[in-house]
C-alpha cells in the first residue's frame, strides 16, 4: 500500500474507533470520513463494506490491548502488570459494547473474530498470569480464557467503566488469595 493510502486507512480506522465509541457502529459514513479528513469515496475504496471497517477497528483494538501486556510486563512487577492489564482490558470491553453487538450479529464477516480475540488476548494474558504465578503473587490454578470471560462478564454487567474497573479490581484481589510464594 502506498504511504498516503496507508495514512488514509489509519486515519479512517482511528476515526471509526472514536465515532463507534460515541455513536455506535451504525454511525454515518460521512461522520467517519469527516473525522478522518478524507472523502466518503476514500472510505468506501478502503472499506467497501461496513463490516470491513468494523473488523479493522476491532483488530486494531485487540492488537493495542495485546501489545500493552508486553509493555506492562517490561515496566512493572508481575502482579502489578497483571492488574494494570486487566484494568486496560476492562476499559477495552466497556468501550466496545457496540462492536460486541455487531460481532454477535451472525454476519459471516465476523466469524473469525471471536477465536482471534480469545487467541490473541488469551495469549497475552497467559504470559502475565504465568509471570505472576511464578512470582507467587497470584494463584497458580488460573486459566487465561476463564479470566478473560470473568473480566468481560463483570465489565458487561456494570453500568459504567468506573464500576467495571472497581469490580475487576475485586477480581484481581481474589486472584491474590491463596497465592503461594515460590520455594
Amino acid at each position: 500500500m502506498r504511504a498516503d493510502a496507508q495514512r488514509n486507512a489509519d486515519a479512517l480506522t482511528d476515526a471509526a474507533r472514536t465515532v463507534f465509541a460515541e455513536q455506535g457502529v451504525d454511525a454515518p459514513a460521512k461522520v467517519i470520513a469527516d473525522r478522518a479528513g478524507v472523502g466518503v469515496g476514500t472510505l468506501y475504496r478502503r472499506f467497501p463494506q461496513r463490516s470491513d471497517l468494523v473488523v479493522a477497528v476491532f483488530r486494531q483494538a485487540v492488537e493495542d490491548c495485546a501489545t500493552a501486556a508486553e509493555e506492562l510486563r517490561a515496566e512493572h512487577e508481575p502482579d502489578e502488570a497483571l492488574a494494570r492489564w486487566l484494568q486496560r482490558f476492562t476499559g477495552f470491553v466497556a468501550t466496545k459494547r457496540g462492536l460486541a453487538a455487531a460481532l454477535q450479529s451472525g454476519d459471516p464477516a465476523f466469524e473469525g473474530l471471536h477465536p482471534y480475540f480469545i487467541g490473541r488476548l488469551g495469549g497475552a494474558l497467559t504470559g502475565l498470569l504465568d509471570d505472576a504465578a511464578a512470582a507467587g503473587t497470584v494463584r497458580a490454578d488460573l486459566d487465561a480464557e476463564q479470566l478473560l470471560r470473568a473480566a468481560a462478564d463483570l465489565s458487561h454487567g456494570a453500568p459504567t467503566v468506573e464500576q467495571s474497573q472497581f469490580l475487576v479490581g475485586l477480581l484481581v484481589d481474589g486472584l491474590r488469595w491463596r497465592a503461594t510464594s515460590p520455594a
